[in-house]
C-alpha cells in the first residue's frame, strides 16, 4: 500500500510539474495553468494555489529561491524544486500512471437512479447534459488547438488536455446512445416500477 503523501492535492502535482520547467512565483504558475488549458484538469483558484505552494514548502518539496519586485507591484517569491521535491514528483507521477484509482463521480451516482425521472424526464435531462458536453468539448478542443498552434508549448506539456477531450467525447457518445435507446425502446422502463419512479 502506498504511504500517505505530505501533499496529496492534485494541484500540488501541477505546481511541481511547472516548477520542473523553471522556477516561478505563484501568480505566474496560475497564469500558465490557465494559458495551457490545464485548469480543466486541476481546480485553480488564487487561494487554493497559494495554499498548495505553502504546503509544498512545508513538506520541503519546494523552496524560495528569491523575492523580486517589478515596478510598483508587490514583492513576489519565486520558488524552485528541492532534490526531495523532484524525487517525490517523479514517484507521484509514476504511481498515478501505473495504478488506476477509484473515482466516485457525481454523475455516476445520478445515473444509478435514472429511472426516477421516467423516460421523458430522463431524455430531457440527458439531452441538456449532451448540449453542455458539446460546448465543453468544443471549447477544450479549440483551446488545445490554440495552444499547440502558438508553438510556445510542446504537445507533451498539454497532453492531459487530449485525455480530457477523449473523456468528454466518450461521455457524450454514451449519453447520446442512451437517449437514442430510450427513444426507440431498447432501454425500457419496467411496468412494475418502484414507487419513487415518476410517470415521466
Amino acid at each position: 500500500m502506498t504511504a500517505r503523501r505530505a501533499v496529496s492535492n492534485p494541484l500540488g502535482l501541477a505546481v511541481l510539474g511547472l516548477l520542473m520547467e523553471s522556477p516561478a512565483h505563484p501568480h505566474a504558475l496560475a497564469a500558465t495553468l490557465r494559458e495551457r488549458g490545464m485548469d480543466a484538469a486541476f481546480k485553480v483558484t488564487t487561494g487554493s494555489l497559494y495554499d498548495v505552494v505553502r504546503a509544498l514548502e512545508r513538506a520541503g518539496w519546494i523552496a524560495a529561491r528569491e523575492t523580486v519586485r517589478v515596478g510598483a507591484r508587490p514583492e513576489r517569491t519565486i520558488y524552485e524544486h528541492t532534490p526531495e521535491g523532484t524525487a517525490e514528483f517523479v514517484r507521484w507521477v509514476d504511481e498515478l500512471l501505473r495504478v488506476p484509482a477509484a473515482d466516485y463521480p457525481k454523475f455516476l451516482s445520478a445515473v444509478s437512479y435514472l429511472g426516477a425521472l421516467g423516460p421523458d424526464g430522463a431524455v430531457e435531462a440527458l439531452s441538456e447534459r449532451a448540449g453542455r458536453l458539446r460546448e465543453q468539448l468544443e471549447e477544450a478542443t479549440r483551446e488545445h488547438r490554440r495552444v499547440l498552434d502558438s508553438g510556445e508549448v510542446p504537445r507533451l506539456f498539454v497532453i492531459e488536455v487530449e485525455y480530457a477531450v477523449r473523456m468528454l467525447e466518450a461521455e457524450l457518445g454514451w449519453v447520446e446512445d442512451i437517449i437514442e435507446d430510450i427513444g426507440d425502446g431498447k432501454l425500457a422502463w419496467p411496468a412494475a416500477a418502484p414507487a419513487w419512479v415518476s410517470a415521466g
